[in-house]
């Protein structure tokens, strides 16, 4: 049972120096602002909690991973200034996990959409479940993913990006995003994914932070820039977003999917 709150959720607890961090939305754990803003907080408190070695990052449920930001906030965007804000919310939670001093493994257990897919390509170790397919549906309502772009293809390339982004109506499996270096490893079930998540987990945190951290730096290297890059993108997505294709674009899709 998930949460109810319109705000989302987000929970962390810490057992044998593993955070786990747990997000949740009614609409498919989807992110609101507020919900991002508080993600982005919670990484980086934790990259500097000595009590903290390795980072899990986790949805509510058994079904959908994450839907990606908000349709609702996006659809309400009226100028410049909503849209950088906006489309800001996932630059900064990516920035927060690639500079984070910590490892942080992703648990995807169910469908990743936009900002989903985005969010587990920042994480630096995915294991996911066979029903996690995943698709990029920015420019089938008159956006692009260009805040996440950057986080995807350093994970399966450029080649793997114009596919995911350029048949925005197109789900790729599990498998397809294992081969592509997205996923680290597929189980047939959320069981065998959660047992084999606890077991690596323990083994992970049970080495030298430091190592952990000098690992972390030494994966993220040459990313340097997007620190403004993302938030460039950010401005650029927040254009899009308030042009006369994607209002029609919008309109036309929260029509079907209100009748």
């Amino acid at each position: 049972m998930g949460t109810d709150r319109q705000n989302g959720s987000l929970y962390t607890n810490i057992n044998n120096q593993i955070a786990t961090v747990e997000f949740g939305h009614p609409a498919s754990n989807s992110f609101v602002s507020e919900l991002l803003q508080r993600l982005t907080a919670e990484i980086n408190q934790l990259s500097s909690n000595a009590e903290v070695s390795i980072i899990i990052v986790k949805s509510e449920g058994d079904t959908a991973f994450c839907a990606g930001a908000s349709f609702d906030e996006l659809v309400a965007i009226s100028n410049l200034e909503e849209g950088r804000a906006f489309f800001s919310g996932f630059a900064n939670v990516i920035n927060a996990m690639r500079k984070c001093d910590k490892p942080i493994i992703g648990r995807v257990q169910g469908k990743a959409v936009g900002g989903g897919v985005g969010l587990a390509s920042a994480c630096d170790y995915v294991f996911a479940s066979v029903n996690a397919s995943i698709k990029l549906s920015e420019i089938s309502i008159g956006i692009a993913p260009l805040v996440i772009a950057p986080a995807v293809e350093r994970k399966i390339g450029r080649d793997g990006l114009a596919e995911l982004a350029l048949s925005p109506t197109e789900w790729k499996n599990a498998y397809w995003a294992k081969e592509k270096g997205l996923f680290s490893k597929v189980f047939d079930s959320i069981k065998d994914l959660d047992k084999e998540l606890e077991d690596f987990s323990l083994r992970l945190a049970s080495y030298n932070p430091e190592a952990l951290t000098a690992m972390k730096k030494a994966l993220w290297e040459g990313t340097e820039q997007w620190s403004t890059l993302l938030l460039e993108r950010a401005e650029q997505s927040g254009k899009l977003a308030l042009s006369k294709a994607t209002k029609k674009a919008l309109d036309k899709f929260k029509k079907q999917n209100t009748n």
